[in-house]
């Protein structure tokens, strides 16, 4: 079991480790994800990868609002579904986002530097959600600050266990 499974009692799937070390992310969203049937068992079964996933808004012709994908997460062709060859694993996936949410997404996404990254991918009920929040990218000064951080932690949880 995860952290985020004991904390918020709900089984995750996958989880974007780079995403609190390479972003310092200030606000968090939740947002259904459209998937195929085939994708859904592939994804309930542990095959999903946010390694290089991205959220991006994008405007249909003739809509107001744009649309909120998840692009670049890859989900493997479920093994028991059969031969599929036409199948595109890293294709981009709709996300369902209140109209207010993505009103505040378009305003802060304008702001210099900020990104939508997404964090984990969990179980709520019977609904898979993306859990994703509004990031701005760390320097490598801060990311250093960070290990070194850590590293002291761990030093000192060692010396208290020793006495």
């Amino acid at each position: 079991m995860n952290l985020y499974s004991i904390i918020n009692n709900m089984p995750t799937y996958a989880i974007n480790k780079r995403a609190n070390f390479d972003y310092q992310i200030s606000d968090k969203y939740e947002a259904g994800i459209v998937f195929a049937g085939y994708e859904v068992k592939s994804v309930k079964t542990g095959h999903i990868s946010l390694k290089e996933a991205f959220v991006t808004l994008k405007r249909k012709a003739g809509h107001g609002l744009p649309d909120a994908y998840l692009t670049n997460c890859h989900i493997p062709l479920y093994k028991h579904a059969g031969k599929m060859p036409d199948y595109e694993p890293a294709r981009s996936r709709k996300l369902l986002i209140k109209k207010i949410e993505i009103r505040q997404l378009i305003g802060k996404t304008k702001e210099k530097g900020l990104t939508l990254v997404p964090i984990r991918v969990y179980n709520k009920g019977s609904l898979i959600k993306l859990e994703f929040g509004v990031g701005k990218g760390k320097k490598k000064i801060d990311k250093r600050e960070n290990i070194k951080k850590r590293e002291t932690e761990r030093r000192i949880q060692k010396l208290q266990k020793q006495y």
